[in-house]
């Protein structure tokens, strides 16, 4: 008997339906994964399954749980779940005292912080209780996604909706996770996936259900549906991604356009005083140039980029912009240097104001950083916006209104509309589909060929992404291990940790038909 079903399911939100007639079963034990491009209805239909919907949403069909069926969510950008002003003990202790109650008083701490470590650990942190003090700012976007996993483990859901759950993870981190949510399910546990990770998906799901525009185009067996698709969307989405070839020749400029020396970068915590989280010897960037960031989920990646933009000023060394030492604050930067180094964030749904429409937001870079007239910068951030291939008519809405991948775009479009020097892209293409994670991709390599003067920053988890650019640093424990021409590190690694990382991303892809 399912868990949690859902019957002819209608969500219609301004007189647009963004979910229509969907139906699915999520049985104990089964992984059943939706799958489709940003904006085709996979998180309002697994919101569903917790009463969930947008606000003004005009909503049909029904939604029906076991007795038991208690649902887990896990959200693409898991920052939105956690409380930023409480620690990771108290998020996950609050959970774990309403379950020990009944022992004796004098053993109900220690129970519940055994709890807590072992939800932990089930979550692949098998180290939590080092960051049990930390808030959730000071994690990395893959732990701070595990640690909402281990608050739905330590509720006992019955379903767990992963939205991205893979989002913005190593392959060794990904490979985990893969893990530990087939051990979910093992464990009787029905697990709604939604994923634009096509691997994890071929590596866990045993049904599939493929959305378009908010409706059901195809589903089935896993096995089945991946290897012989019937509907042409699904091909299209399930087609292998053409490689983007970028320029192997040398830097277009002698002297770097972005200078990093001796960078030491440090969190401050009551309970431990400051912790060194980062440091980056030496590391240049020329114009016209591409370097990709790789390494495991909390190496110190999103540290080293925000670093970079100012947004971490707890750090010492230089970084220089030409001969130009960079103010570590955003604070202390002025319009130039602000428009210098732009950053586009993971998380891109708590980088815009939910009260005022996305094309309004985007045009206000341009009249704040380079004094552009409001009509001007308007008609500049819708152009950017349909060129990254995002409708007008969604330029006009709230971002609230807008998916991941959609909002993702957005940022992005902002971003260029300070015509930077220096652009940090942060796992921006991870919540992507293939298809959108292509175009986005093969805009970045035309904006380095088009733009001489721009130099490419890419933070990622996801190899395949990290082969286009020219050059390649791979960070581990907050230490610079490797760095040199991306064909080098990725066919003839030096360091070990780096070999280890090209060896489980190779695993993870030979899963796919296991």
């Amino acid at each position: 008997m399912p868990v949690a079903e859902i019957h002819d399911l209608r969500v219609e939100v301004g007189g647009r339906a963004i979910v229509d007639g969907v139906s699915l079963k999520a049985l104990p034990g089964t992984v059943t994964a939706l799958i489709g491009a940003s904006g085709s209805g996979k998180t309002t239909t697994g919101l569903a399954l917790l009463g969930e919907y947008p606000p003004g949403a005009h909503v049909t069909g029904e939604t029906h749980l076991a007795d038991d069926g208690l649902v887990g969510y896990i959200p693409q950008h898991p920052a939105t779940a956690l409380n930023p002003a409480r620690r990771v003990s108290a998020l996950l202790t609050d959970i774990a005292r309403s379950q020990v109650r009944r022992l004796p008083r004098g053993r109900r701490r220690t129970a519940a912080r055994a709890r807590v470590l072992r939800a932990l650990a089930e979550a692949q942190l098998p180290h939590g209780d080092a960051l049990m003090h930390r808030y959730p700012h000071q994690l990395s976007g893959g732990q701070q996604q595990r640690v909402v996993l281990a608050q739905a483990l330590l509720l006992g859901a019955r379903v767990i909706v992963a939205d991205e759950p893979t989002t913005g993870q190593d392959a060794l981190t990904k490979s985990r996770v893969v893990d530990q949510l087939a051990s979910v399910a093992a464990r009787g546990i029905a697990v709604i996936l939604l994923s634009h990770d096509l691997d994890v998906v071929r590596a866990l799901a045993d049904e599939v259900i493929v959305m378009r525009a908010g409706r059901i185009v195809e589903s089935g067996p896993a096995r089945q549906l991946l290897s012989a698709p019937g509907h042409a969307w699904t091909r299209q989405l399930l087609s292998g991604q053409p490689p983007l070839a970028h320029e192997e020749s040398g830097p277009r400029t002698v002297r770097p356009a972005l200078r990093i020396r001796d960078l030491k970068a440090h969190h401050h915590t009551t309970a431990r005083g400051t912790t060194q989280v980062l440091h980056v010897p030496r590391l240049d960037l020329h114009a016209g140039e591409s370097l990709a960031v790789v390494g495991r989920s909390g190496s110190g990646k999103t540290t080293l980029a925000r670093c970079l933009a100012g947004l971490h000023r707890d750090h010492d060394g230089t970084v220089l912009l030409d001969t130009t030492p960079l103010p570590r604050s955003v604070r202390d930067r002025n319009r130039a240097q602000l428009a210098a180094v732009q950053y586009v964030f993971q998380d891109a749904r708590t980088a815009f104001d939910e009260h005022r429409p996305v094309l309004h937001q985007i045009a206000r870079t341009a009249i704040r950083l380079r004094g552009a007239t409001t009509t001007a910068a308007a008609q500049e951030a819708l152009t950017t916006l349909t060129g990254l291939g995002l409708a007008e008519d969604l330029a006009h809405r709230l971002p609230g209104q807008l998916s991941g991948g959609e909002l993702q775009r957005a940022s992005l479009a902002r971003a260029l509309l300070a015509r930077p020097r220096v652009l940090v892209c942060d796992e921006i293409t991870s919540g992507l589909d293939p298809i959108s994670r292509r175009d986005i991709l093969g805009t970045l390599t035309t904006l380095l060929h088009d733009r001489q003067d721009l130099s490419l920053v890419l933070i990622t988890h996801d190899l395949d992404t990290a082969s286009l650019a020219h050059r390649i640093a791979v960070l581990d424990a907050g230490e610079l291990l490797e760095e040199g021409p991306a064909r080098r590190v990725l066919d003839a690694p030096s360091h070990p940790f780096t070999v280890s990382l090209m060896e489980t991303a190779q695993g993870l892809e030979a899963r796919r038909g296991a």
